[in-house]
């Protein structure tokens, strides 16, 4: 569910001669010669910085990729060359002159092409994350997150007292019934928390006070910068999204409650325990639901793992886009290893753009099945839209989404479209039966997207603000964490859980992607924005049950948002592709039959969901 990107952690450079030609050889920002010289000089500069900043990070992917995808117990050379490449490239972006310098053709942005500002901006984004300002800082951040990386990558989970993957924790809570064996898989899935808590403790500080260096008040203020909002502007658009399906969550909650105590034996809870979920952080539900007639996991489960990803790019490729380099099939990782391989990878899906040009990866293990068929739909999103806007209208420094959000919007959208019944029938994934019922459909989504608002714009977002911008004492973390959990999610553990635990760590993002899981709940608040308007206004037909396959109008609309990267304003873009600001109304209106069926459903029954 990610795309990489680099936020380089800098160090002091060993030799300054680059960055000083980079600022003095157009004049050391010289305005002599009027407007015009002036717009030549920052050209200037912004193209010799474009060319070494994508030469340092393609080298850094390359490590980065390396250390992800081929993890050898005791072998610490891929760490030592990710390192080197990741202060290298630091060094460049955070350098003392390279920041003095945008700074001062920044104060007069009046003058300069939009583009051109826009550069500048991402040049002194990037600069905060690193400051060589501040060098020894940063080197210990550099340190302290390659080591946390190293752990969460490395880690070994064991039940019944033998190893096991996540992987095989997902498939018992997705399909053991015994409430023992459901807890054991839930705990083990937690166990890598308190491993990573004390390195986790030195980057917040770390990543605070690098940040700081440059102006920003906290490293999660610095992150929202990135969508051109303060903190503050940020929590208030997450928490009028969240208040405004809050209603809709609160129906699914109470119908869940009812329906896992029924499948269990036990009592209706007021929260419901971790280990009942079919996640292991609750994040998505929609495994409570088969629909009938609609089983596409046990369809899927009888193909090969490579037919789920050249299946998601023949999807691709009939909305107009180009086939995959063949490059992406010769350098990604997709497979599962064999339990006899002499190393370990990562297990979390990611896409990669290793030299903001072509070569374009995937780390994942592909399993067949329903999940892992959406997740390959959702990593080539961020695959195609690399590739759209690596073209030379748009500068290396801006190769992005619009924002960050854009770019797990697509791809999530892609993973709906292909789960949509009409889709999977004219690619080849029939229905058993009878046509599916449409509110079962609905459901079994609703699990899906509604019940993942709560925990990344609720819990994950609340946590993270606390953690940075107001330095959450670590004493209290595992506290906190459960406190959110229980208030946004309606969730609890099951068994009282002490700071010996630290279950927040366990989330990926907390570790290697902090402060930004918002993108992921604003990405599905744009994706039925997005959805809504394709179906309405390009294919004609019902948004809950469109056929995006072989429509190149649709491709046609989603490659003129894509190509653009980061050039433009996200608000100015989405205004001109659908005609609105950001808004959960499209939502809302796809799950409006589903909310008249759970009122329904939940007539007498307790809520003990509270509103904010």
């Amino acid at each position: 569910m990610a795309s990489t990107r680099l936020h380089p952690p800098l160090r002091r450079l060993s030799s300054c001669a680059f960055l000083l030609a980079l600022a003095c050889s157009s004049g050391c920002g010289s305005a002599a010669g009027g407007d015009e010289a002036f717009r030549l000089e920052v050209e200037g500069f912004l193209e010799r910085y474009n060319a070494r900043w994508q030469q340092l990070a393609t080298t850094a992917a390359e490590a980065q990729w390396a250390s992800k995808t081929r993890i050898v117990e005791g072998d610490d050379s891929n760490l030592r060359r990710t390192r080197e490449a990741e202060e290298a490239l630091a060094a460049f972006a955070g350098g003392v002159d390279t920041i003095a310098l945008a700074r001062a053709y920044q104060k007069r942005g009046r003058e300069l092409p939009p583009l051109v500002v826009k550069q500048l901006q991402a040049v002194l984004q990037n600069a905060g994350a690193s400051p060589q300002t501040v060098p020894e800082l940063v080197e210990r951040r550099i340190e302290v997150e390659a080591r946390l990386q190293e752990s969460l990558d490395g880690f070994r989970f064991r039940l019944d007292g033998a190893e096991t993957t996540p992987n095989a924790l997902d498939a018992m809570l997705r399909d053991e019934r015994d409430l023992e064996r459901r807890r054991a898989a839930w705990e083990s899935s937690k166990s890598l928390g308190a491993a990573l808590k004390p390195d986790l403790i030195l980057a917040r500080g770390l990543r605070n006070d690098v940040v700081r260096a440059l102006g920003h008040k906290d490293f999660f203020a610095y992150m929202a910068a990135e969508y051109g909002m303060t903190t503050d502007q940020l929590a208030a658009k997450v928490d009028q999204l969240r208040r405004e399906l809050r209603p809709l969550y609160a129906e699914l909650h109470t119908w869940a409650r009812h329906e896992l105590a029924a499948r269990h034996g036990q009592p209706v809870p007021d929260l419901i325990p971790a280990h009942w979920l079919t996640n292991r952080w609750g994040q998505d539900w929609s495994g409570l639901v088969d629909v009938p007639g609609f089983d596409i996991d046990a369809t899927l489960r009888e193909k090969e793992p490579r037919w789920i990803v050249e299946q998601a790019e023949r999807f691709y490729v009939s909305l107009g886009f180009e086939p995959l380099p063949q490059g992406f099939w010769e350098r990604s990782s997709l497979w599962e290893l064999p339990p006899d391989s002499p190393f370990k990878k990562n297990t979390h899906a990611s896409a990669w753009h290793v030299d903001y040009e072509r070569d374009v990866r995937c780390l994942m293990s592909v399993r067949p099945g329903a999940e892992w068929y959406e997740t390959a739909h959702h990593e080539l999103g961020h695959i195609y839209y690399y590739l759209a806007y690596s073209r030379p209208e748009v500068p290396p420094v801006l190769r992005n989404g619009a924002n960050r959000a854009f770019h797990e919007a697509v791809g999530s959208l892609m993973g709906l479209a292909a789960m949509q019944p009409r889709f999977a029938e004219a690619v080849g994934l029939p229905f058993s039966g009878a046509r599916p019922d449409p509110i079962q459909l609905l459901l079994k989504e609703a699990l899906n997207y509604v019940v993942f608002i709560p925990w990344s714009a609720g819990t994950m977002f609340e946590f993270e603000r606390e953690l940075y911008a107001k330095e959450l004492p670590a004493e209290r973390w595992n506290k906190r964490w459960w406190e959110l959990v229980a208030l946004h999610q309606g969730i609890a553990p099951p068994a009282p859980r002490g700071e010996d635990h630290c279950d927040a760590a366990t989330k990926t993002h907390i570790v290697d992607d902090p402060a930004a899981y918002y993108d992921y709940a604003l990405s599905f608040v744009l994706l039925f924005q997005l959805h809504d308007h394709i179906a309405r206004n390009i294919l004609k037909e019902d948004p809950r049950d469109t056929n995006y396959f072989g429509r190149r109008d649709a491709g046609s609309f989603l490659q003129a948002i894509m190509a653009r990267g980061a050039t433009e304003d996200w608000r100015v873009l989405l205004r001109k592709s659908t005609g609105g600001d950001l808004s959960a109304k499209p939502m809302l209106d796809y799950f409006a039959p589903l909310m008249a069926w759970l009122a329904r459903q939940n007539a007498g029954r307790k809520a003990t969901l509270a509103a904010y």
